[in-house]
C-alpha cells in the first residue's frame, strides 16, 4: 500500500508540472489552458486526499497502539 501511495503522488506531481508547461499565460482561459487547469487542480485534490490518507493510517496505527 505504502508503495502505491507513493507511486501515485508521483504521478500527481508529474501531472501538474507537465501541465503547468501546457498553459498559455498570454491567454489563460482558452481551450487547451483551461483543460491544464483542471488537469492541475485534479491533480492538487489527488496530492490531498493520498495526504488525508496516509494521515487516517498514521492515527488508526496510533490508536491500536494505545489499546
Amino acid at each position: 500500500m505504502k508503495i502505491f501511495k507513493i507511486l501515485l503522488s508521483l504521478i500527481a506531481i508529474i501531472l501538474i508540472v507537465y501541465n503547468f508547461t501546457k498553459v498559455n499565460f498570454n491567454s489563460p482561459l482558452e481551450d487547451g489552458s483551461i483543460t491544464a487547469f483542471i488537469t492541475i487542480f485534479a491533480s492538487m485534490c489527488a496530492l490531498i486526499l493520498l495526504q488525508i490518507l496516509r494521515l487516517s493510517k498514521k492515527i488508526e496505527k496510533h490508536v491500536k497502539q494505545n489499546k
